[in-house]
């Protein structure tokens, strides 16, 4: 065994070899011709076949016995193709927000119970460079992650967060999904979030979402002010600033694939709990 091979996984190895069969020349096939492609017991290939059925990644044929590719494929490959899109619209505006109000500019995505930086532009502030690309935050606990869930009812809140109660950072944090719903609706009623000092002490966020066609909040676009306090008189330019940077990103992302928006109006994302680089709010 070479030394790669020790950290390979088989059976997610086969599973995967067996996604591979479906092509455009065979999108079709039974379970038995699975099994003699992939030299594997038929019992084997029914389970790994009834476990990707059941997570969307195949469906069976009309006639109950082949099996296709399902949307749960689709779904990965039309999210990634819009998340790499969407983050080349951003970067401009992110550099742009940065050049207008001086402070670290964001782009941020929820997945699951966490919050992703998926594009930076550093503030005129040397000493303030730690948020790194791929940090995540803890969604209930940070505002970024409220306005990301802008969207969501409490019956999506309850899939997302299944038990109670919701792990607490600071005692700012929402410990109850109802907790957390109150706070989503109040930064949903002035359209921008903000908090000063509430994930980390030091630290100030002003937050405005960007909405797909759907009005379903997708991204956020944020300012991370190195300051336990944001003085009242500067908060409403800077916000202005945000919700003006996350309004442009919005229109820009209108013309995303009609065909992807297709298949986010049959399914919608429910958004789509490592913590790393701690530093926005």
């Amino acid at each position: 065994m070479s030394e790669s091979d020790r950290y390979m996984v088989p059976a997610l190895q086969r599973g995967l070899q067996l996604l591979q069969q479906f092509t455009r020349e065979e999108p079709a096939h039974t379970s038995a011709a699975l099994a003699r492609k992939l030299e594997m017991p038929r019992a084997s290939v029914f389970r790994m076949l009834y476990t990707l059925e059941q997570m969307g990644f195949v469906e069976r044929g009309a006639d109950g016995v082949t099996y296709r590719l399902g949307l749960g494929v689709l779904r990965l490959g039309f999210e990634t193709i819009a998340s790499m899109e969407l983050a080349e619209q951003a970067r401009p505006v992110i550099a742009a927000l940065c050049d207008r109000t001086g402070y670290s500019s964001h782009l941020v995505l929820r997945e699951g119970t966490e919050v992703v930086f998926v594009v930076k532009s550093p503030g005129r502030n040397a000493l303030f460079h730690s948020i790194q690309v791929g940090a995540r935050l803890p969604a209930h606990a940070t505002v970024l992650g409220r306005v990301l869930m802008g969207h969501l009812s409490l019956a999506d809140l309850a899939k997302i967060y299944p038990q109670e109660p919701l792990p607490k950072f600071t005692d700012k944090t929402p410990t109850t999904r109802a907790q957390l719903l109150k706070m989503i609706a109040q930064d949903k009623a002035q359209g921008y979030g903000t908090s000063q000092g509430g994930f980390e002490s030091g630290i100030s966020t002003v937050v405005a979402p960007v909405f797909n066609d759907l009005q379903q909040v997708v991204a956020a676009v944020s300012v991370t002010i190195p300051s336990q306090r944001i003085e009242p008189e500067d908060l409403p330019i800077v916000v202005q600033h945000v919700q003006d940077a996350a309004a442009q990103l919005t229109q820009r992302i209108s013309h995303i694939d009609p065909t992807f928006q297709a298949h986010a109006r049959a399914h919608p994302a429910a958004g789509s709990a490592r913590i790393a680089n701690p530093i926005a709010a």
